[in-house]
């Protein structure tokens, strides 16, 4: 299982508003300028959909690498979500917090890894299973920043 710390999420009354250009950027090197501004984004919005009922976690462990989560990455999770077939869960397995993607097969659910290398689990009895949320983003930094390193340091 992998480890999972949670990270409380508190909605100010001031959003935190980004510019959003109109243009879409192609996977070569763009050149946005300021007249290409179409709106001010609040990122709240994007990545809380529920925001009474979402918080972010951070992962650890690689058993989600095959769906691009990874160690360190921060998990938008969506408790008032209902958790269906292929949607990527927080879940609580005899205890212990982990990430996987719920899947149905026949009249059988599974917790199943990203990776190879890890093994699903079959939910046999619910009473050991509880699902705290629906991941509904993932945040990962592409080049880690100095403030990233303080907020990974534990005192």
């Amino acid at each position: 299982m992998s480890d999972i710390e949670l990270i409380p999420v508190s909605v100010t009354d001031f959003p935190s508003f980004l510019p959003l250009f109109s243009c879409e950027v192609p996977a070569g090197f763009p050149s946005p300028a300021s007249d290409h501004i179409e709106d001010l984004f609040d990122l709240n919005r994007l990545l809380l959909r529920h925001p009474d009922a979402t918080y972010l976690v951070r992962v650890a462990g690689e058993s989600m690498a095959g769906a691009e989560i990874h160690t360190g990455d921060l998990l938008a999770v969506d408790k008032q979500m209902e958790a269906d077939h292929g949607h990527i869960v927080v879940a609580v397995v005899e205890g212990e917090c982990t990430v996987k993607r719920l899947v149905c097969k026949g009249n059988t659910w599974w917790l199943e890894p990203a990776n190879p290398k890890f093994k699903a689990y079959e939910i046999k009895n619910t009473d050991e299973v509880s699902i705290w949320g629906v991941v509904t983003h993932v945040v990962h930094e592409l080049v880690p920043s100095k403030r990233s390193a303080l907020l990974n340091t534990r005192d």
